[in-house]
């Protein structure tokens, strides 16, 4: 009897929750972007990564069940040499890790939470984001999540590891910026 109170109401909550549709997300009308910043002064260079595919449930209200491939080695900055230090072992080691993904848990008030795995190593992050329903059908999510690239190993010329840096110090935190362009899949 109470296996089957407890599927009634499973079946309930189901029934009550709206029909989520799917999208994918349009890469080339996609960008991620950038940015680090130096421990002292006012250096912060900017760049992109590419998005190299991703999709999320969304019905009508709310965003859920997502998962969001970037491509490593597109990262990219107008100065070649950096960008080239950043796809390498000092950094994101894209050699041997060419994916990182974001695996979108739920949104609630405006907040996303979920897993990130970068360089190999998942941890929890959360983040401000919008939702804008276009003209088109399509929905646009934006926002900008500020990580810490030591939770996931990446510790060159941090102050937190290494001493004496002076101006080759590099701040633990990041940002990337979306703006993110999704259609509802065909079924």
């Amino acid at each position: 009897m109470k296996l089957l109170l407890t599927l009634c109401v499973l079946l309930t909550l189901a029934a009550a929750r709206p029909a989520a549709d799917v999208y994918q997300v349009n890469t080339t009308a996609s960008r991620i972007t950038w940015t680090g910043y130096a421990e002292v002064g006012t250096y912060a260079p900017t760049g992109t990564v590419q998005l190299r595919q991703g999709t999320f449930a969304y019905d009508g209200r709310t965003l859920r069940a997502g998962r969001f491939e970037f491509d490593m080695r597109t990262i990219e900055q107008e100065q070649t040499q950096l960008a080239e230090h950043l796809r390498g072992p000092d950094f994101f080691d894209v050699a041997r890790f060419p994916t990182a993904v974001f695996v979108l848990d739920e949104v609630r008030a405006g907040r996303a939470s979920g897993q990130l795995t970068l360089r190999g190593v998942t941890r929890p992050v959360q983040f401000p984001l919008t939702l804008t329903k276009l003209a088109n059908g399509q929905l646009r999510v934006a926002g900008t999540a500020t990580l810490d690239r030591t939770q996931f190993g990446i510790n060159y010329n941090s102050s937190s590891f290494f001493q004496n840096l002076g101006s080759y110090a590099i701040r633990n935190e990041f940002k990337l910026a979306f703006d993110v362009v999704a259609e509802k899949e065909d079924h």
